[in-house]
């Protein structure tokens, strides 16, 4: 059957159209994105307001059109930590139902390293034994660990890129005091919670997942996303290490000329290395493998799924 799955999260709307059946790969057949940056609209209180609201509707009324014109039988709708954490998430919710018709969920966090975890798993298989998988967004950083489909433990934390960069570090570029300050912080939160996460077990493998790691990836030598999903790619700790000295006192448009960083990921960059490098370093890895699915491809196999035990 053709699925679609709408993704709004912190930085991008991300419609995802594929052709699936239970025990198959999902095939994409189109993929529709806005960077609405939502996250960015968000007010001093905390709420989208009308303004956040209207070109939210705007965007998954532009999304439904799209998957409407590729015959999509299923629409999934889910929205992450910009809409999770607005003031007014219901109000904005009902508007978005009820103007497009988009039954839009807020996807809590700890859903989101499970679902992500799921198709990192599928993606890996059962030879990858316990697995860490993580996850960083716009606005959280997730992390799944398990023998299993379904993670022992799964955390959400504050540490998403966008969240990072707009909380924590100031300036174009940002000094030098305020990115020793972000990467304590960083380094804090995640030094509470790996304690758990490797109380369960050492991990068999490591893998990222998700744009910002993927980006990441490539300034340490990774192949680009257009040589196909097959080709291996691999991200060290070292050339995170590396990233984030070259890229410390560059200002935003600079970085948009690197290799594999688009101008909307750019003022992120710097916030995805620091908690990148620190999250490898607080799991004692020297490197992690690059998954190209994730938590679209996640939602996706838990729909097919579902409609197996349904049907």
């Amino acid at each position: 059957m053709r699925l679609g799955v709408l993704d709004v999260g912190s930085n991008t709307v991300h419609l995802l159209v594929v052709d699936a059946q239970r025990g198959g790969q999902p095939d994409p057949v189109r993929s529709h994105k806005d960077e609405l940056r939502l996250a960015e609209l968000l007010q001093a209180d905390g709420s989208l307001g009308a303004v956040g609201t209207a070109r939210l509707v705007e965007t998954v009324r532009d999304a439904r059109r799209a998957a409407e014109e590729e015959s999509v039988e299923d629409l999934v709708a889910f929205a992450t930590s910009a809409v999770r954490d607005a003031t007014d998430s219901a109000e904005v919710l009902a508007a978005v139902r009820e103007q497009t018709g988009v039954d839009l969920q807020v996807l809590p966090g700890e859903d989101e390293a499970r679902l992500t975890f799921l198709a990192v798993r599928r993606w890996c298989g059962w030879s990858a034994g316990r697995l860490l998988c993580l996850d960083i967004g716009g606005g959280s950083l997730e992390i799944g660990s398990g023998l299993h489909e379904e993670p022992d433990l799964a955390v959400s934390l504050p540490l998403g890129a966008g969240r990072v960069t707009r909380d924590r570090l100031p300036g174009d570029p940002p000094t030098k005091k305020d990115v020793a300050a972000a990467r304590e912080h960083v380094r804090s939160l995640l030094g509470d919670v790996a304690p758990q996460v490797l109380a369960q077990g050492r991990p068999h493998r490591a893998v990222v997942t998700s744009k910002t790691f993927r980006s990441l990836a490539r300034l340490d030598g990774a192949a680009p996303s257009g040589d196909g999903p097959f080709v291996g790619r691999r991200l060290t700790r070292a050339g995170l290490s590396r990233t984030v000295a070259l890229v410390a006192g560059m200002k935003v448009a600079d970085r948009a000329r690197l290799p594999g960083v688009s101008e909307g990921r750019a003022p992120q960059l710097l916030a995805g290395a620091l908690v990148a490098e620190e999250a490898l370093a607080a799991f004692g890895l020297d490197e992690v493998q690059v998954c190209p699915w994730a938590l679209r491809e996640g939602v996706i196999l838990r729909r097919l799924d579902w409609l197996a035990e349904s049907g």
